[in-house]
């Protein structure tokens, strides 16, 4: 399963992923981004219809519904179009961003034909984003190695007859839940984040429990050879349930709570609060 991306435009957020070796875009976000419309689902419809109905049906037959991440955490079918497909869209919107969008379209296409050759290179550019955002390296650093530990558990569960999409979903919500207490639409709910990804709104320690629970995980089910959903489940509730025994005694040494209603968000004094793990 390939993940869901998020790329920025001019502080658009558009969503993205890997589908046949290339790029495919959120369609939806593409128009929110060129025509700041607040009703990008319903512009796209028309839109839809008028492309079809003015002949452009090659254009109707390369889109495809992949799942990406909704605002709520869970994967959802959108309307998704590769780069080429995404310039033919883009040239029936009347929009002053058009020709800035198609650079910069070009540009996203193109790093992932490098990345393919050389794989260190999305590392990077990930890093030089959280860096751009205004997170601190200490944070960066526990971020990418949280995405290592994340990756290395799918892998176990792909290799265990783990269906990839609702089955992931449940398995990392039974993680969530034992390790702080909340699944991740309930955390999500309480940072009042809507379609940001919840690890890029995490403290430092929220990030490390997160860790701890995936990475234990991981080991219980390669020392148990869990196989298929059932077995899985158990594995990540008890894996889980580590890393919330290792936040409930922090937080009885400590008197503070892990779970933080604290995100990240675009001003300096909330930037300065991250940094300092407020």
């Amino acid at each position: 399963m390939e993940t869901t991306k998020i790329a920025v435009f001019r502080g658009k957020e558009v969503r993205k992923t890997i589908h046949n070796k290339q790029w495919w875009f959120s369609i939806i976000d593409i128009i929110e981004a060129l025509t700041g419309n607040e009703r990008p689902r319903k512009y796209w419809s028309d839109l839809k219809k008028k492309l079809i109905k003015e002949g452009y049906d090659e254009v109707s037959e390369k889109i495809g519904q992949l799942k990406l991440q909704a605002p709520d955490g869970k994967l959802r079918l959108t309307d998704c179009a590769d780069t080429e497909t995404v310039f033919r869209i883009i040239q029936t919107i009347p929009s002053p961003r058009a020709e800035p969008f198609k650079r910069w379209l070009a540009r996203v296409g193109y790093e992932r034909i490098q990345e393919i050759e050389d794989p260190e290179l999305a590392t990077k550019r990930t890093r030089a984003l959280y860096k751009a955002k205004g997170y601190s390296d200490g944070w960066i650093e526990k971020r990418m190695r949280g995405i290592a530990v994340r990756e290395e558990l799918t892998d176990e569960w792909k290799k265990r007859d783990v269906k990839e999409d609702s089955e992931y979903a449940i398995l990392t919500a039974e993680i969530s839940k034992a390790a702080f207490g909340l699944t991740p639409s309930q955390y999500k709910r309480l940072k009042k984040l809507k379609r940001e990804n919840l690890r890029d709104h995490m403290t430092d320690l929220e990030l490390i429990f997160s860790m701890l629970g995936e990475a234990a995980t991981t080991e219980i089910t390669r020392n148990r050879d869990a196989q298929g959903f059932r077995e899985s489940k158990l594995a990540a509730v008890e894996g889980g349930g580590v890393a919330g025994k290792a936040r409930k005694d922090l937080e009885s040494k400590t008197g503070k709570r892990v779970v933080s209603k604290q995100n990240y968000l675009q001003t300096p004094q909330d930037r300065k609060l991250l940094k300092e793990g407020r």
